[in-house]
């Protein structure tokens, strides 16, 4: 199986001709870990090729995940957009989805490295908003009655507070905190090393290379959904 991985190294340009490799090396699969400004022309670009993407990318807006689906349906190939490919967060996003319809509020933290494009990650956004589903109704957001420093209850989804961190040291984190009268549960999530997500990629890397069908997220490969 032949495959292409493209990673950001500081620039979104196209100077090392994507296209061009990917007619010279006819590749089953092209992963792209990139920059939501390059994500989408990378994996359009392997889908015209006949390549199917699996995009790790974050930050890409839903219209443009949609217009891959259909770009992917067209040409027969396979795909997958996912927020995260580490199994634990995974089931991390799984788990509070299914925790969610039995408390009243809840937050989600995230912490990732400093050079992270984008806030909230991929991640945080999908976590709330399955949580959101899962409820059929919005959590109840805790609206405090003076705001000292703004934002400091963090941005909203589906009555969700999201909050950020962005720190030298940290590779990604995440918690999500559910409350109730006198109890909260926390689910954790954490990566210290970046070999987390290779089985995640394998997994999409061998499932798209065998036919069509497209996937946002892991859970239907990992029997989740």
């Amino acid at each position: 199986m032949g495959f292409v991985k493209r990673d950001y190294a500081g620039g979104v340009g196209r100077g090392d001709d994507l296209e061009t490799a990917l007619q010279n090396h006819r590749p089953q699969v092209l992963v792209d870990f990139t920059h939501p400004s390059a994500g989408l022309d990378n994996a359009l670009a392997a889908v015209a090729a006949g390549a199917a993407p699996v995009v790790g990318t974050s930050g890409i807006p839903a219209e443009d995940i949609e217009r891959l689906e259909r770009a992917c349906a067209e040409r027969g190939v396979g795909g997958i957009v996912a927020p995260n490919f580490a199994v634990g967060a995974v089931l991390m996003m799984w788990l509070a989805e299914r925790a969610a319809p039995f408390f009243d509020a809840a937050d989600v933290i995230e912490m990732h490295h400093a050079a992270k494009a984008d806030a909230p990650s991929g991640t945080a956004v999908a976590t709330a908003r399955r949580m959101g589903v899962a409820r059929e109704r919005p959590f109840a957001y805790s609206r405090t009655e003076k705001v000292v420093l703004e934002g400091a209850r963090g941005a909203e989804s589906e009555g969700v507070a999201v909050h950020s961190v962005r720190l030298p040291g940290v590779l990604a984190e995440q918690e999500v905190i559910l409350g109730l009268p006198g109890q909260t549960l926390t689910i954790a999530h954490r990566t210290i090393s970046r070999e987390c997500y290779a089985p995640g990629v394998l997994l999409a890397i061998r499932r798209v290379a065998s036919g069509p069908g497209f996937f946002r997220g892991l859970e239907p490969l990992l029997g989740l959904a």
